[in-house]
This record gives structure tokens, C-alpha cells and sequence, in this order.
């Protein structure tokens, strides 16, 4: 059954990716102009200048860059070794051409120079606070058990250090990770995003490397929002206004949590949603997805979604979980 909820949060993180790539970074008003509503996959339109390097069904940086961190977890049989993940990412970047092109986030892109000029990553500063750690956690949540939660944070704290060694980051990706391992364990959604406020507290706290606000009162608020909204169309707005859709990982991270519950966490429903809301799009898509499916497995994904996002990806997530669960099962008896 774990086997299964891998495979679900692989193909979940895939599917709310190139679900929502086509109108990654549009305003909320331009994607309803432009696409009316999004509820299958499309290619980039040519005036995104963001997703207009993909093709229909195609995934972006957040999935290239989670298969990077699996690549890394595989290679190194479940260590996580920072400097790996950095050459694997840089290697897919520079292959991507993605310098080039606007598909690096800010922090990454920053980083990406200085492991390409020969630094390493336990030398950089890597202070940023945007969701580039977040969006690619899923590999991790799927490795990591919960045992101890200090732990659980350090060991996604290495992996992110790559690109986002912030307080505020690190947490973010805690956050992501924490509740695909526990949908992997089988807990019910209920209990995991009850538990998401305190898990986001204790992570921002631990090392405080910035001044921001609070991601636990983030997600309360985005929670609250989604739990009172009359209906879907009025929850997606409120996010977008308030809680914000944007590339911080202080509003999307959030606004990925809130997701889930209003699909009802249903991985098909979620990715819909995600493409629709607005801003970071395809990251929101990507989080939120990732989660549905490790709640529900591989078998809630859609038969043809799937057959599409294999089609065009040409990837064997098959592989990758028969190793992660290998490897999960290891940790779990240590």
C-alpha cells in the first residue's frame, strides 16, 4: 500500500504541475480571460512568458527538480548528500537551458551560479525565501518516516540547502513533506492538516534566519478561508486576495494546504483547481497534488491524465518508488 501512496505523490506532484503550467505566474483575472477554465491539459501559450517553453501535458521546473532530489536519495541509497542534489540540479538546468529561459526561480538561479563556479553548497548563504525548496520536497516526505520531528526537519533542512537554507523556506518544505509521509502512513487528511500549524511553528522557530511573519498563522488563515467560503469560487478568490498565490513560500505553501481541503483531497479535482486560481499555478498544483495523491494512492489519478503524463514525459516513476519504499522501509525498522 506505501508502494502505492509513492507512486500516488509522484504522479500527483507530475499531474498538478503540467495541470497548472500553462498559466504559471498569470494574474487570477487573465487566466479566467484567457482560458475560461482550465480542466485538462493544455501547451504554454506563446505569451506566457514563463510556460510558453512546454508542451501540452509537459511538467516544469518543480517536478524536473523533485526527480534531481529522488535522482540524488537513489544514488546515494537514502542519504541525503547536499552537494549531489546541487550537481543533479545544476546538470538539469544546464541541460534545460533554464538560465536562458524564465523558468528559474530567483534564489535557485543565485545559487545555481555559485555551484556551477565550484562552491559548495554548505558555503553558500542561500537566504531566500521563495518555495523553490517547497515545490521539490515530495521525493523526501516520500523517504523520511516521522519518527522525531527535529530530525525530520534537519534532514529536509540539508536537502533543500542546496538552493534555501531560510527559516522560512526549510519550513515550508517541512510542512509539504510532513503531510505526504503521514498520507503515506495512512493517516487521515483530517489529522494531518490539524497537525500542520504546530509543524510549520516548530520548523520556522528552530533557526531563525529571517523577519517574516508567521507560517503557521498563514495557514490557519488559508484554512479558515477555504472552511468558511460559500462554495469554490469564492474560497479560490479569497486565497488569491488574501492569503496570496504567489512564488513566497509564505503564500503558497499555504495556499497548497488550503487546496487540498477544498478539492476535498482528491488529486484529479485539486490540479483543476490549482490551474485556476492564479499566480504560482503549476507550484501551488505541484504541492497540493502531491499530497492528494499520497492520501488517496496511485489508483485515484486519473487512468487517462496518467497515460498522458507518461506519454509525453517519457518516465519511469515506477522506478522510483519501488526504490523510495525500499528505502522508507529501511528507515522505518533503524
Amino acid at each position: 500500500m506505501k508502494a502505492e501512496r509513492i507512486l500516488g505523490a509522484l504522479y500527483g506532484q507530475a499531474l498538478g504541475d503540467a495541470m497548472g503550467m500553462p498559466s504559471e505566474l498569470w494574474p487570477r483575472t487573465r487566466v479566467k480571460a484567457h482560458f475560461g477554465w482550465i480542466d485538462r491539459f493544455l501547451a504554454g501559450p506563446e505569451e506566457n512568458n514563463a510556460a510558453c517553453y512546454f508542451g501540452r501535458g509537459e511538467f516544469t521546473d518543480d517536478t524536473s527538480m523533485a526527480l534531481c532530489l529522488a535522482d540524488a536519495l537513489l544514488e546515494c541509497d537514502g542519504e541525503i548528500n547536499p552537494d549531489v542534489i546541487g550537481r543533479n540540479i545544476l546538470a538539469w538546468a544546464e541541460g534545460f537551458d533554464a538560465f536562458n529561459k524564465n523558468v528559474l526561480g530567483p534564489t535557485s538561479k543565485i545559487a545555481l551560479n555559485a555551484i556551477r563556479d565550484g562552491k559548495p553548497v554548505a558555503e553558500l548563504e542561500n537566504n531566500g525565501v521563495t518555495n523553490g525548496a517547497a515545490m521539490r520536497v515530495s521525493p523526501l516526505g516520500c523517504l523520511l518516516p516521522t519518527h522525531s520531528l527535529d530530525s525530520f526537519i534537519d534532514e529536509v533542512a540539508l536537502a533543500s540547502s542546496p538552493t534555501h537554507k531560510s527559516d522560512l523556506a526549510v519550513a515550508g518544505a517541512v510542512v509539504v513533506a510532513w503531510a505526504i509521509s503521514r498520507a503515506i502512513d495512512g493517516e487521515p487528511w483530517e489529522r494531518i492538516v490539524d497537525s500542520l500549524p504546530a509543524i510549520a511553528q516548530h520548523a520556522q522557530q528552530k533557526r531563525i534566519t529571517t523577519f517574516s511573519a508567521s507560517l503557521s498563522a498563514r495557514l490557519e488563515l488559508a484554512l479558515k478561508i477555504v472552511r468558511e467560503a460559500n462554495g469554490v469560487e469564492s474560497a479560490s478568490e479569497q486565497l488569491y486576495q488574501v492569503v496570496g498565490a504567489g512564488t513566497s513560500t509564505l503564500e503558497s505553501v499555504p495556499c497548497a494546504i488550503a487546496m487540498v481541503e477544498l478539492a476535498q483531497t482528491d488529486p484529479n479535482r485539486c490540479a483543476i483547481l490549482c490551474a485556476n486560481l492564479g499566480g504560482d499555478t503549476d507550484t501551488i498544483g505541484a504541492m497540493a497534488t502531491a499530497i492528494c495523491g499520497a492520501i488517496h494512492g496511485i489508483g485515484a489519478i486519473s487512468p487517462d491524465l496518467k497515460q498522458e503524463l507518461d506519454a509525453v514525459n517519457q518516465l519511469d516513476f515506477a522506478r522510483y518508488a519501488t526504490g523510495l519504499v525500499r528505502l522508507r522501509q529501511r528507515r522505518e525498522v533503524s
